[in-house]
């Protein structure tokens, strides 16, 4: 592995004006490389991930040593199975990360396209197009693989990203983002495109969100608490990747298979990501059909069930649920499960109670299908389809910068395009205003 550059990343530590200054200084330095990449060409871009992505796999067990201490103190310190393993790399996830960067290379250059173009009549041309944001912050936690995904769409967006992980990840961040910049670098990528603002200090995050002017735009993506904070302070645009308080309905017309498949897979196949399922709702009609044969497999994959006066009177592993646990996210094999008496009740409590995030209707009626998807105040609302399938890959838009649940600029799942920006060009000929 080559020696790290003096730029990569700083750490700001000191008093306040000391943190200012260091935050401003790597903000000027991103702001400088954006303007740069914004004039960039896609072949230099691609060259520049393709040789990231081949940087990680050389670097793999550098790579996997530095994440292992970042997994040694946290499971010391008693963090959740969830969280431990969104902290952890292995080899094949270092791989899946490598081809993330490849799979960048190979999609199409959204900067400049044109999204709509007219003549108005007086002969005047104009023209919608995207264009880079600048400087993206990005600010998250525990995953060391948004740290490579986050880069690598940056940079294909043709802005500069400075990221901001969590203490929990910071070897395994420090070494990846040493590993993907220099990459890039040796690419003719300018210094400053990719940096990381280490956890040392928690002002820097403050300090981050408030360079109006040096950085474009906020995108956090971790706890609420750590969104709602962020974007308290901020005076930066912020873009939330919101908790998943996710469901899936089973409708009356449902088929029976069917919805026991979805919501099995729903909650069980990664509980410890935000589209995974945290609330079941069963029609009363088909309780008795759906809810035995669904609890059955749910005991055998050890999911803690939580219900309601009817789901524990029928059930005998359920215990009683809680009002707080209608609008918890448990990022575990836990799940609340309701009984209810119609799709409108249905609809009423996913509005209440859910993050906007996904939800999943299983049925048969094509106008109960209709009903749930029009009413349903969601990012993406599914029908007959699993929750986990809120994903960038599945979309077919590659890696993710996150899924989005507020409702301005971008909503739902953040690919390379929620990354750009628009702007007018517009073409006269001596055109004046009267």
């Amino acid at each position: 592995m080559k020696k790290k550059s003096k730029t990569t990343h700083r750490t700001v530590s000191g008093g306040s004006d000391v943190v200012l200054n260091e935050v401003t200084l790597l903000a000027k330095r991103a702001k400088a490389a954006g303007a740069a990449l914004a004039l960039m060409d896609s072949k230099t871009k691609n060259n520049a991930l393709l040789s990231m992505a081949a940087a990680l796999r050389e670097a793999k067990s550098a790579i996997l040593s530095a994440n292992e201490k970042d997994v040694e103190a946290a499971t010391k310190a008693g963090e959740t199975k969830a969280f431990i393993d969104r902290l952890t790399l292995t080899g094949s996830r270092i791989d899946a990360m490598a081809e993330s960067l490849n799979e960048m290379a190979r999609f199409d250059d959204p900067v400049g396209e044109v999204l709509r173009e007219w003549t108005r009549p007086n002969g005047l041309k104009i023209r919608q197009i995207r264009v880079p944001m600048g400087v993206i912050g990005m600010i998250y936690e525990s995953r060391p693989n948004v740290t490579v995904e986050a880069a690598g769409l940056c940079l294909k967006a043709g802005s500069a990203v400075i990221l901001r992980g969590g203490s929990d990840a910071f070897h395994s961040n420090s070494l990846l983002v040493d590993v993907i910049s220099e990459a890039a670098r040796e690419m003719k990528i300018p210094d400053g495109t990719i940096q990381l603002l280490p956890p040392q200090d928690r002002r820097s995050i403050t300090v981050l969100s408030q360079l109006t002017g040096l950085v474009d735009m906020i995108v956090a993506r971790g706890s609420e608490e750590m969104i709602k904070s962020v974007t308290a302070q901020a005076t930066v645009p912020v873009l939330g990747h919101g908790k998943g308080v996710c469901h899936v309905y089973i409708d009356k017309s449902a088929d029976v298979k069917k919805a026991v498949n979805i919501a099995f897979n729903a909650k069980v196949q990664r509980p410890g990501v935000c589209n995974a399922m945290e609330t079941l709702l069963v029609h009363e009609s088909v309780m008795y059909d759906v809810l035995p044969p669904l609890a059955e497999k749910y005991l055998k994959a050890g999911v803690e069930m939580r219900g309601d006066e009817r789901v524990t009177g029928l059930l005998s592993h359920a215990t009683a649920a809680s009002p707080l646990d209608w609008k918890t996210e448990y990022l575990d094999k836990i799940i609340s499960i309701k009984v209810v008496g119609s799709l409108e009740e249905a609809i009423a409590h996913i509005n209440e109670y859910g993050s906007g995030h996904t939800e999943s209707i299983v049925t048969g009626d094509p106008k109960a299908a209709d009903l749930f998807q029009k009413a349903v105040d969601a990012s993406c609302v599914m029908v007959n389809a699993s929750t986990r399938l809120h994903d960038g890959s599945v979309f077919g838009f590659g890696a993710e910068i996150g899924i989005s649940t507020q409702k301005l600029h971008a909503r739902g799942v953040m690919g390379l395009r929620e990354l750009l920006t628009t702007k007018y060009l517009v073409d006269g000929d001596g055109h004046i205003r009267e």
